[in-house]
């Protein structure tokens, strides 16, 4: 049997459709992967930029994404090439790495993520990708190619400025803005509506469809601005994280329990 991985994520952007996905920062327990997809989610972004999930955490609840029929995305500091791909080895099905500005930083990370002939990534064995069958390197190499998303994040004006250049980068998959560093680096911390930020989606978007490659946003979660991205043309969309809607429901239940009371 011919070596073939699914990634529910790419179809549906594939498919002209929103690709969501949701942050795993909180959450070490594989039933995350269940637990979300049952939500409705296409994607996890498993985050060890800036939480504190291992790599073993990261690789274990990738499996269960696996079996569970949503895409397990990892986000890596940046270059940290080594836990990037030992993440895809491990299950992931795609990487997120931040902070790149131009199309050179943007050809080396599909260089190191990409198995040959598209880059020159080393093989690393039997995976958990296509039930942990045999598979000769070459089928294992090229239906991973085709299933895993590389996605470069835009975070400066800098990045903003070169979106066409790095979307040109054969290998690129999607061009995620980070609202919330983009916003940081252009001195209006947190004002993910100003006119400066819609420009910058319009650009990204812009140099998106121009090479076939589909836009992403991440970082605004106010369900008044979203829309907004989204009518621009933002596909890939981080759309909250696991910590927050916790929150959310937390808060919810307690304040409906101390109204029942007089005295909370």
């Amino acid at each position: 049997m011919a070596a073939t991985v699914r990634n529910v994520a790419r179809e549906r952007l594939e498919q002209g459709h929103l690709s969501l996905g949701v942050g795993i920062r909180l959450t070490r327990s594989v039933e995350i992967a269940k637990a979300m997809a049952v939500a409705g989610f296409d994607w996890l972004f498993l985050d060890m930029e800036h939480g504190v999930m291992s790599l073993e955490a990261c690789a274990q609840i990738s499996t269960a994404a696996l079996d569970a029929g949503i895409a397990p995305i990892a986000r890596v500091p940046n270059g940290e090439y080594s836990i990037a791909t030992r993440a895809l080895d491990n299950g992931a099905l795609g990487i997120v790495m931040p902070h790149v500005d131009s199309a050179a930083e943007a050809r080396e990370v599909v260089d190191r993520l990409k198995y040959p002939p598209i880059g020159h990534r080393s093989m690393g064995g039997i995976g958990p990708h296509y039930g942990l069958r045999s598979a000769s390197s070459g089928e294992a190499a090229s239906a991973l190619n085709a299933a895993n998303l590389t996605v470069v994040m835009l975070e400066t004006p800098t990045a903003i400025a070169n979106a066409d250049e790095i979307a040109a980068v054969p290998g690129v998959d999607v061009l995620l803005i980070g609202t919330n560093d983009l916003c940081a680096e252009m001195g209006i911390h947190g004002d993910f509506g100003n006119e400066r930020v819609v420009e910058a989606y319009r650009t990204m978007v812009a140099a998106c469809k121009k090479h076939n490659k589909f836009p992403g946003g991440a970082g605004v979660y106010n369900e008044q601005l979203m829309p907004r991205y989204v009518e621009i043309g933002a596909r890939f969309i981080l759309s909250g994280q696991d910590a927050q809607f916790m929150m959310a429901g937390a808060n919810s239940r307690t304040s409906f329990l101390r109204k029942v009371h007089p005295g909370g």
